[in-house]
C-alpha cells in the first residue's frame, strides 16, 4: 500500500515514529506548503519517502499514490478528501475527520460511489484496551454515569490571549477545544454506547472559539459529561460508573495505556492489552487490513462511527453557538 502524507504537522512526526513496524505500508510521498517546502525535503530524506512536493495538487497527480494520509488543519479535511477521492485514491483522514456532519455525509457518499475506502485516522476507536473495556463493561452491571474529562493546558493559549490566533484557536480553521481534544471523548463514548438520544454543549466562549466546555449526552438508561479543555489544565480521567462497580481510565482517550476495574466488593484489576505499541499503531495496521482486502464492510461500519461522533461534534457546537465556516458555507447551499 503506497501511501502519499499531506501535511507535515506534529501529527506527521508521530506517523514516523512507529510506520516503520507497520506491514504492507510503503511512504511514497510527502506534500505540504510551498513555504514548509524544506521541512518536508528534509523529512523526505530522513524518513526515505521517494518524493516531495511543494503542494498538494502535485501529490495528487502522482499516479504512485494509492492513499491519502491527510494530516492538515481541520478546515481543510473536507476540501483536500473531496480531491483525493476525485482522483481516485483511497483516503485516510486525521481526527476530526470534518467541520460539519454535512461535509462527512457527503464525503461518505463519493466514496461509496467511486468503491474507495475512506478511513478517519482516530486512534480510540482501534485500541486494544478500548475494546477491552467494551467487552468487560457487563463486569460493572448497569451503567449510570459516565465522566470523561480531557483537559490540558494549551501553550497557544498565551498567544490567544494576547490577541495571536493560532489554527488551534481560530474558529474560521474549526479549531477549539471541542474539535482537538473533546472530539477524543466523543469517540470513546461511541465506541462503547453508540448515539445518545441528546447533545448540549456549555462552552467557555472567548472570541468566537470555544476554550473548553461540558457536552451532556444523554443514553436514556445513563448519562455522560464530556470535558475538554485548552485554557486550563486537570488529572486527566474517564470513570464508568455501574451499579456493581466502575472501570476507571486514566490515561487520555487517545491513548488508553490502561485502565482498572474496581468492583463493588472492593476487589481490583488493572488492565493493559496494547504492549506499549503506539497509539496510532493499531488504527494503522488495520487500515492496512481494510484496504488492501478492499473491505468495504469494515470500511462502512467504522464510517457510521464517524458519522455518529461528527453528528455529536456538529449539534455541540450548534448548541453552544460555536460557529465554523462550514456551517455557513453548508446554509448557503441549502438556500440555493
Amino acid at each position: 500500500m503506497k501511501v502519499g502524507i499531506a501535511g507535515a504537522g506534529m501529527i506527521v512526526n508521530d506517523l514516523f515514529r512507529f510506520i516503520h513496524e507497520v506491514e504492507n505500508i510503503e511512504l511514497e510521498a510527502i506534500a505540504s506548503t510551498p513555504r514548509s517546502l524544506d521541512k518536508v525535503k528534509k523529512m523526505a530524506e530522513e524518513q526515505g519517502i521517494k518524493k516531495y512536493y511543494s503542494c498538494y495538487d502535485e501529490l495528487l497527480e502522482d499516479d504512485e499514490v494509492e492513499v491519502m494520509y491527510i494530516a492538515s488543519p481541520n478546515h481543510l479535511h473536507y476540501e483536500m478528501c473531496k480531491k483525493a477521492l476525485e482522483k481516485g485514491k483511497h483516503v485516510i483522514c486525521e481526527k476530526p475527520f470534518t467541520s460539519h456532519v454535512a461535509e462527512l455525509i457527503e464525503l461518505a457518499k463519493l466514496a461509496k460511489e467511486k468503491q474507495l475506502i475512506l478511513l478517519e485516522a482516530i486512534s480510540t476507536q482501534y485500541l486494544p484496551n478500548v475494546l477491552k473495556i467494551k467487552e468487560l463493561l457487563n463486569e460493572i452491571g448497569q451503567v449510570k454515569i459516565v465522566s470523561a474529562n480531557y483537559s490540558q493546558y494549551s501553550s497557544r493559549y498565551n498567544a490567544f490571549k494576547e490577541g495571536n490566533i493560532l489554527p488551534a484557536f481560530d474558529y474560521t480553521k474549526s479549531g477549539g477545544a471541542l474539535m482537538d481534544l473533546n472530539i477524543y471523548n466523543i469517540h470513546l463514548l461511541v465506541a462503547l454506547f453508540g448515539a445518545p438520544k441528546t447533545v448540549q454543549y456549555q462552552a467557555n466562549i472567548e472570541k468566537n472559539i470555544d476554550t473548553s466546555g461540558i457536552i451532556t449526552l444523554d443514553y436514556g438508561t445513563f448519562k455522560a459529561v464530556l470535558i475538554g479543555a485548552k485554557d486550563c489544565k486537570a488529572p486527566i480521567m474517564t470513570s464508568i460508573q455501574g451499579d456493581q462497580g466502575c472501570i476507571v481510565l486514566d490515561t487520555p482517550a487517545n491513548n488508553a495505556s490502561r485502565f482498572k476495574v474496581l468492583k463493588n466488593d472492593q476487589s481490583e484489576i488493572e488492565y493493559n492489552e496494547q504492549n506499549g505499541k503506539h497509539r496510532m499503531y493499531f488504527e494503522f495496521v488495520e487500515f492496512v487490513k481494510i484496504i488492501e482486502q478492499k473491505d468495504y464492510q469494515r470500511a462502512e461500519e467504522m464510517m457510521e462511527k464517524s458519522l455518529i461522533a461528527m453528528e455529536i461534534a456538529t449539534k455541540a457546537r450548534q448548541s453552544a453557538g460555536v460557529v465554523f465556516a462550514a456551517d455557513k458555507n453548508i446554509k448557503e447551499g441549502e438556500e440555493e
